[in-house]
């Protein structure tokens, strides 16, 4: 590392945990995190900030201005451009060293995998199931582990999901995917703007610790937050040994 970096990233490097050994383990890194809306928004300037040598943040959607209430990526003078491209940007502001790809994508298919199986690490940071399941089913295909958040109305929760271990539940395992599931929007039923930081700032602290190697993910355990009456839920659970997606998975 030169002088610039040292100083950039001090106060990680003087954490005992962390030291230079897990700045370096970051700065080899490849992330992708999947959406760069509310939760993605946080997520990416934090892990961008923490010196991720390389992130691929990917999005289909354009900048609202009703997005501007919680999407801290974006600003008024980008209202209609790609919300990568616009993500991109104030990433390069903030890290001008580290290397950022924008997506104008909604990944699916073969460029999901793709980009799935040349992570480090995926963040799912999307605002529905079927991204969620198809993200999820790729990780579980090529190892990778899964930092999953979601956020609505009031609710937040956020767990780990590190498929390099076989006894490491996966998504499905806790939300088995079906058809009847009624999927709340922010559009219609609303967020409350810190709420979003706060699960994609978690979201961006699971996968530093993943990467640099330390301290204990929340594998097995999914927190979840009441923001109206700031209380915090733990839900453990477990592998689902029939589960649908990851079963047979063996250990590596």
């Amino acid at each position: 590392m030169n002088d610039q970096q040292l100083l950039r990233y001090a106060r990680h490097i003087l954490l005992d945990e962390f030291g230079i050994e897990g700045q370096e383990r970051l700065h080899a890194s490849r992330v992708l995190i999947v959406g760069a809306g509310g939760l993605g928004s946080p997520a990416a300037l934090y892990l961008a900030s923490a010196g991720v040598g390389h992130i691929v943040l990917a999005d289909d959607d354009v900048v609202d201005l009703s997005n501007l209430q919680r999407q801290i990526l974006h600003n008024t003078s980008r209202v209609g451009a790609a919300k990568a491209q616009s993500g991109k940007q104030t990433l390069h502001d903030i890290n001008p060293e580290i290397r950022i790809d924008a997506l104008v994508a909604r990944l699916d298919g073969q460029a999901l995998d793709e980009q799935v199986s040349l992570a480090d690490l995926v963040l799912d940071c999307c605002d529905n199931f079927a991204t969620r399941h198809a993200v999820n089913r790729s990780c579980v295909r090529y190892r990778k582990p899964l930092v999953s958040g979601a956020a609505i109305r009031f609710a937040g929760q956020v767990s780990v999901f590190d498929l390099r271990r076989a006894d490491a539940p996966c998504y499905h395992c806790l939300f088995p995917e079906a058809d009847d599931v009624e999927e709340l929007r922010c559009a219609t039923t609303g967020v409350l703007g810190p709420l979003v930081g706060i699960v994609g700032s978690m979201q961006a602290a699971e996968a530093i610790k993943v990467l640099a190697q330390m301290g204990e993910p929340m594998v097995g355990r999914m927190l979840c937050l009441d923001a109206l009456a700031m209380q915090w839920q733990t839900i453990r659970f477990k592998r689902d040994p029939h589960c649908a997606v990851c079963a047979g998975r063996e250990a590596r």
